[in-house]
């Protein structure tokens, strides 16, 4: 059975992020896939990474259950809103304090480079923002999607990434949300 781990990195419990997870879990469960979620939004951590990785700081319980669920997945989706053409603070956070050296990758000695530690496991970005996708992309050439793609879910060893960009949520009607709602649902069915 694959295992699935939904991440919402939305910080409003009301927002459309929260219905594209439940949408997606829907569809998910239809197919028999195991899952569990983190809505970032409802952990207790500190999302500052202070010093770096100079020091660690302690790991609270929240950011530990979060790095077991992360081991578990073989298949991360990951829901959060574009803004400032990057991901929320919140989202950020959790990001920095929880894909640390030693666990999500290994520095190399006396290199530069680093080594993966969260190989072979899949991942969908579905993704929010209040411009048209093709906009986003032509213009400002997806900076959300090269930095959570390559520069996050690559580096530390996630190898098939796809993304879902919906937009313009802005001023958009209840019928293209349904719409959306409908596409996120088959995708969860078919857990991609």
């Amino acid at each position: 059975m694959k295992k699935t781990l939904i991440i919402n990195g939305h910080p409003d419990k009301e927002s459309f992020s929260f219905g594209i997870s439940e949408a997606y879990k829907k569809g998910a469960r239809k197919s028999g896939v195991e899952i569990k979620e983190i809505n970032i939004r409802e952990l207790n951590f500190n999302p500052n990474l202070q010093f770096g990785y100079r020091k660690r700081t302690e790991l609270e319980p929240d950011l530990l259950d979060a790095q077991s669920k992360l081991e578990w997945a073989d298949h991360l989706v990951w829901v959060y809103p574009v803004w400032w053409s990057s991901v929320p603070a919140i989202m950020k956070g959790f990001l920095d304090r929880v894909l640390l050296p030693g666990f999500a990758f290994s520095k190399r000695e006396k290199s530069l480079l680093c080594s993966p530690r969260l190989n072979g496991k899949t991942a969908r970005i579905i993704c929010t923002m209040d411009q048209p996708t093709w906009y986003y992309k032509l213009i400002y050439r997806g900076p959300s999607h090269n930095a959570m793609k390559r520069g996050t879910l690559k580096f530390i060893g996630v190898k098939k990434v796809k993304i879902t960009a919906i937009g313009p949520i802005r001023l958009s009607k209840e019928d293209f949300r349904l719409k959306w709602l409908k596409k996120i649902e088959k995708l969860g069915q078919m857990n991609k």
